[in-house]
């Protein structure tokens, strides 16, 4: 399972890229995009939503299931990943790459992401 290095990770399985400008990108990680099986639905925030860490703001359906997404830092949405909601399969080729999910505008830095080590331990076990 791939873990890259300069993302930070959440302990509901998402992903946050390094802010630029303020901006980071969030996704979910291929521990969470295996264990949901193959994602048909992608319900998104939308652009100028705000966003609250540890917070509901999606869902992803899969064959199996569905699942929540939370959102790993507090901002506003400034952009939304159209392909993935027009393929959500995205999710599962690419979940690193052109499967992210949403930008957001941090309001502040996050509290409760992990480094990628820590990650991989809380990910280890199952």
């Amino acid at each position: 399972m791939s873990t890259p290095q300069q993302l930070r990770y959440t302990k509901e399985h998402e992903w946050l890229s390094d802010a630029v400008d303020g901006v980071a990108t969030v996704g979910i990680t291929e521990f969470a995009a295996n264990a949901l099986g193959d994602v048909v639905y992608a319900q998104l925030p939308e652009v100028g939503e705000t966003v609250t860490e540890g917070e509901t703001c999606g869902e992803l359906e899969s064959t199996k299931s569905v699942s929540d997404l939370y959102s790993p830092v507090s901002g506003e949405v400034v952009e939304a990943n159209q392909d993935v909601v027009d393929d959500p399969a995205l999710v599962n080729t690419a979940p690193f790459a052109g499967g992210w999910l949403f930008k957001v505008r941090l309001s502040e830095e996050p509290k409760d992401v992990l480094t990628p080590d820590e990650y991989t331990a809380l990910t280890a076990g199952n």
